[in-house]
């Protein structure tokens, strides 16, 4: 057995849960389903309890369906020994049958908010790799102590409904399903089937490091006698709210907006006016996302503020949030992407397929002749709008409105402009200097991380959320 730590559990003692086992987990996954025959599941595993246990139970769960389990593994390079206790999770997972792989989170570390970048980069990687592999479903091993702590952190931060409803248990990305089977789950429960399979886990000492916040909250709340078990039912209450909330931001939004292809919205003041402030605020706040490219949606206190302002101010101002330009029109206001800031261009190939500005799904197509210095995939901007209009000048008829142009996706050689699929623009034979770029789109979708209609929130009912 692999070295690792096991604290000794109060087993049998008077309110101190049953270890999780195998007929508990079959329910908490046919919550989550449906899954396809003879699913392969990915699971984060960090090596510490409440992933270990999930990796076990979603590994016999699979099986009894003729499927498997692949458990991944981010080495943060965090921590001196972060490199050896991934390679002790390759060999616990080993043990057990279980597919393992590594993933580096390779190149400079934030000096500031190693927290939350890391947390971004271990996601990043993980959905990389379950889009590469074909895999549909990515479990999370967050339990109820989890959910309770993040419902303290943010209230402690000023969130409004939607933060207070915590995480949810089903997350729908581009690339995978992201499922938290755990959620209704107390970490003991875990830590007692582990223990009665002899198996021991990690323990991260950053979990003891009053530097970061959650490790403050979890203390505060163990000094403070806030049972998890409350506050993960009023987190759950929340979400009910947030729920309904939706729905009526959901019945505004399918009156008010029209979506381009090309990524812009148009939003109908009156249907906004009309609603509740709240309800006009979500739906305010779902475009901004959408159009914005953006996983989560920007934060309250500024969307109360562009709300006011877009409400109240005369026409023909214009205001800037998460990512976006929002101009008012007179009755109508127009939602498009942003541009300020480097960009970074993408070399492209025939057969190369990636989801560019987190915005659009983007294949591409040729004879692979490309030259070695090009093309490559970047915004249209100004520069190339001038360009391309002193070639076509009918495009300046264009229905995509000028500040939507520069944002639209180009492919670019060193001789100008190729192709620009939105406004149906190719560069002729006979002004590409004799310089075949090899490659074209070949498809190209509007497909952000949060859609209008998909508001990533999903609530987990079952007779042990409100009755904890």
């Amino acid at each position: 057995m692999v070295e690792g730590t096991r604290p000794r559990l109060p087993a049998g003692e008077p309110g101190v849960p049953a270890p999780l086992d195998e007929d508990a987990f079959e329910r908490l996954m046919a919550r989550l389903g449906p899954f396809e025959a003879r699913p392969h599941i990915a699971v984060a595993v960090s090596g510490g309890s409440d992933s270990l246990c999930l990796a076990l139970l979603a590994a016999r769960w699979a099986g009894r369906r003729e499927g498997r389990v692949t458990a991944l593994t981010v080495d943060h390079g965090l921590r001196p020994d972060a490199a050896q206790e991934a390679g002790r999770v390759r060999g616990w997972m080993g043990s057990y049958g279980i597919d393992h792989h590594i993933l580096p989170w390779r190149g400079e570390k934030p000096p500031t908010g190693i927290q939350a970048a890391a947390r971004r980069a271990r996601y990043g990687l993980m959905r990389a790799w379950c889009r590469e592999a074909g895999v549909l479903h990515l479990l999370l091993a967050h339990t109820r102590d989890d959910q309770a702590e993040t419902l303290l952190m943010r209230l402690g931060s000023g969130s409004g409904p939607d933060g207070l409803a915590a995480m949810t248990a089903i997350l729908e990305t581009p690339d995978v399903r992201i499922l938290r089977p755990l959620l209704s789950q107390p970490k003991v429960a875990l830590q007692a089937m582990l223990a009665a399979e002899g198996q021991v886990w990690i323990e991260d000492p950053s979990n003891r490091d009053n530097r970061f916040a959650r490790t403050r909250v979890r203390r505060a709340m163990k000094e403070g006698g806030f049972r998890a078990e409350d506050l993960a039912r009023s987190a759950h209450r929340f979400g009910r709210a947030r729920v309904a909330l939706e729905a009526a931001a959901s019945r505004v939004l399918a009156c008010s907006v029209s979506v381009h292809p090309a990524g812009f919205a148009r939003l109908d003041l009156a249907p906004l006016k009309a609603a509740p402030e709240e309800v006009s605020l979500r739906a305010i706040g779902r475009v901004l996302s959408a159009v914005g490219g953006r996983d989560h949606g920007p934060g309250l206190e500024k969307l109360e503020r562009l709300h006011r302002d877009l409400m109240n101010t005369p026409s023909g101002t214009a205001r800037t949030l998460a990512g976006c330009r929002v101009i008012d029109g007179g009755g109508e206001f127009l939602v498009c992407r942003e541009t300020r800031g480097a960009f970074e261009p993408v070399a492209v190939h025939p057969g190369l397929r990636l989801t560019w500005d987190n915005r659009f799904l983007i294949r591409f197509a040729g004879p692979g002749l490309s030259p070695k210095n090009g093309p490559w995939l970047g915004r249209l901007e100004s520069k190339g709008w001038s360009e391309i209009v002193q070639v076509r000048p009918e495009l300046r008829a264009s229905p995509i409105p000028a500040p939507a142009r520069p944002s639209l996706p180009a492919l670019i050689d060193d001789a100008g402009v190729v192709q620009v699929p939105h406004i149906g623009y190719r560069r002729s034979a006979g002004l590409d200097l004799g310089f075949d770029p090899g490659v074209e789109f070949d498809e190209i979708r509007f497909r952000p991380p949060n859609t209008l209609s998909n508001v990533g929130f999903f609530l987990l009912n079952g007779p042990d959320i409100l009755s904890l």
